[in-house]
């Protein structure tokens, strides 16, 4: 499912609704120059076969096409745990710039000891073109861009800010939704609460762009809301709602919840940039399943 949002005066956005894992991706692109960005795209992977398809980023890769846009950059707002990055193969397909947040290295230390990785594999970030710091700005085209440290989901959350707008990740869902989890391996429901509030700082009128959608019965999915929605709507910290409060309302919520179904295969592509492991010396590339590593027992 694709949707075009409202086009301002300087920048388009284009979304990409994958149903199978609810995620959200955007292509971005500054009018005046035709210069893009890819947010958080898709590889499709299947969990049963093991087989991996590109029928998600194909479609972004299409649209990239017939809109004669340039990639630049393309952003992660965070190593996800629901679906597998298709950064590394847009890259080799449309070029551009792979960059997420530099808190990625606390992220992939604690992911290669999980997975006890291959000896190669550096937790320094190297394998993303670019790390942002907080407050980091760049361009796409002419269009400014803001990189906002939002961590709390995971050590490494970043938002991005660019022309009235906002990429949360998954910071924030749909006002009817809430707030993401806070209970992986380096998350905190405290600074969860406060990267929330910096975003709700932000003007009212500001768009508010999301990475995932899980609806309630009765709603189609959606993904754009604004500032001034959050702050009277969200469920789980709209005005009002104190971080003593929220912090054991998400806990006790976290606590509930099971691990994402796609946590163990896509967390070690995802913080390769979207890349596969290595082909092992008979050719073929295996994820691993650490045993009674993640979750509660049983």
């Amino acid at each position: 499912m694709t949707t075009t949002s409202p086009t301002t005066a300087r920048s388009t956005v284009q979304a990409f609704f994958d149903p199978r894992t609810w995620t959200v991706s955007y292509v971005l692109w500054c009018r005046a120059t035709r210069r893009a960005a890819l947010i958080d795209p898709v590889l499709d992977f299947d969990m049963k076969s093991g087989r991996t398809s590109t029928a998600s980023a194909d479609a972004m890769e299409a649209y990239v096409r017939e809109h004669g846009l340039q990639v630049e950059w393309i952003l992660e707002t965070h190593a996800h745990a629901d679906h597998l990055s298709a950064a590394y193969h847009l890259r080799e397909r449309l070029g551009g710039r792979i960059a997420i947040g530099a808190k990625i290295r606390q992220v992939q230390a604690v992911f290669k000891k999980i997975y006890n990785l291959e000896r190669g594999f550096l937790p320094d970030g190297s394998q993303f073109d670019h790390l942002f710091e907080d407050g980091e700005v760049f361009k796409i085209g002419e269009l400014e861009v803001t990189a906002l440290w939002v961590p709390g989901h995971t050590p490494a959350d970043m938002a991005y800010l660019v022309d009235g707008a906002v990429f949360v990740g998954d910071t924030l869902f749909m006002p009817d939704v809430g707030t993401a989890r806070a209970d992986f391996p380096g998350g905190d429901a405290q600074q969860l609460y406060q990267s929330v509030r910096r975003l709700l700082a932000l003007p009212p009128e500001t768009t508010v762009y999301v990475c995932h959608d899980y609806p309630p019965a009765g709603r189609a999915p959606q993904w754009q809301t604004t500032v001034a929605a959050q702050r009277q709507e969200n469920i789980h910290v709209h005005d009002g709602i104190d971080e003593a409060t929220f912090v054991a309302r998400r806990q006790a919520r976290d606590a509930t919840l099971d691990v994402p179904t796609l946590i163990l295969p896509s967390l070690q592509v995802n913080v390769r940039a979207g890349q596969l492991p290595p082909a092992e010396d008979d050719g073929v590339r295996y994820l691993k399943l650490p045993l009674n590593v993640l979750g509660r027992a049983a």
